[in-house]
């Protein structure tokens, strides 16, 4: 039996309060685009896309733009109705925001006024400079109700949140550490080690991949210090929650929810009383980008206090 995903695009403002980003830059949503102004300032037939030329490597002819290669770039697309009709490639220019005056010099609105790329115009993962600008990401409404509801009906506070990235894939990501193919800035990796390369701390196979003895004794650990008494565990994997339950003789309750959505997941770790998350994950990146700007405490497995890693000796 073959089993197939199927990506579902769904609206922005569904998760997050699109108004909420009118406050750094003028916004609209692409369904809005879509109907209200494409027609006059991107009509069909005439839509170019824009990517590097090393992006386009990857396409057949070595010159297209590979804007539908894959998921979720072909889903994207394909929910917005578009087709392109010409690649526009380029080099020897950044996103970053000091390049601004070259875009506008190489792309003038008023002959490129809309430009499409494949994916999105920000290096991956967040830089440092950008990680401020998560106080613009607003949950919606309905996120907030239905993930108030989960936490008061499963949870008793105070809890523990844990992201716990521990699959097959995360897995085989992590022997890159150990063979010495990756270094400290890997990934998300540097939320914890540092963003500064030449003085990063080093980023142990305990915080990219902690096995079930670190889970248990950070968890330990911190349900200890905040006294909590719920435990709630986002996982992409085995959540190991009866080896938890055990830990604490059934004092404290452990929940994983596995919802549909990644999202509100996101949401239950962002409002928990204490965050423990993985370093080298962009998904307890956005957990801890969030807590930072509501000054809610997170910690890391392999790393307890900011800036310090745990004292282990990894053979």
């Amino acid at each position: 039996m073959l089993l197939f995903s199927v990506q579902v695009h769904v609206p922005y403002s569904e998760f997050f309060q699109l108004e909420a980003l009118s406050a750094y830059h003028r916004v609209v949503s692409l369904e809005d685009f879509m109907e209200k102004l494409a027609p006059k300032h991107w009509l069909s037939g005439q839509r170019k896309a824009y990517c590097f030329e090393t992006a386009a490597q990857r396409s057949a002819d070595k010159k297209s733009c590979p804007m539908k290669d894959g998921n979720p770039f072909g889903p994207f697309w394909n929910y917005a109705g578009v087709e392109f009709d010409a690649s526009v490639l380029f080099s020897g220019i950044s996103f970053s925001a000091y390049h601004q005056p070259q875009w506008m010099k190489k792309f003038p609105p008023s002959e490129h006024p809309v430009l499409a790329m494949p994916g999105a115009p920000a290096p991956f993962p967040v830089i440092e400079e950008h990680v401020g600008l998560q106080r613009y990401m607003v949950w919606s409404h309905r996120m907030v109700k239905e993930g108030e509801e989960h936490i008061s009906t499963l949870l008793t506070r105070p809890y523990v949140g844990i992201h716990l990235r521990i699959g097959v894939d995360w897995q085989n990501a992590c022997k890159l550490l150990k063979s010495g193919d990756a270094g400290p800035h890997f990934m998300a990796s540097p939320q914890c080690v540092g963003y500064n390369r030449q003085t990063a701390l080093p980023l142990t196979m305990t915080m990219c991949l902690p096995d079930l003895s670190e889970i248990r004794r950070a968890i330990k650990l911190w349900v200890k210090k905040i006294s909590a008494r719920s435990v709630y565990i986002a996982t992409d994997s085995e959540s190991h929650n009866k080896d938890i339950e055990k830990l604490f003789k059934g004092k404290v309750k452990v929940v994983s929810l596995q919802p549909d959505s990644a999202q509100m997941d996101l949401y239950i770790l962002g409002r928990a009383d204490h965050f423990i998350g993985n370093c080298v994950s962009s998904f307890s990146a956005f957990v801890k980008r969030e807590r930072d700007v509501h000054g809610l405490p997170s910690s890391f497995f392999g790393m307890d206090k900011p800036g310090k890693v745990n004292q282990k000796v990894e053979l």
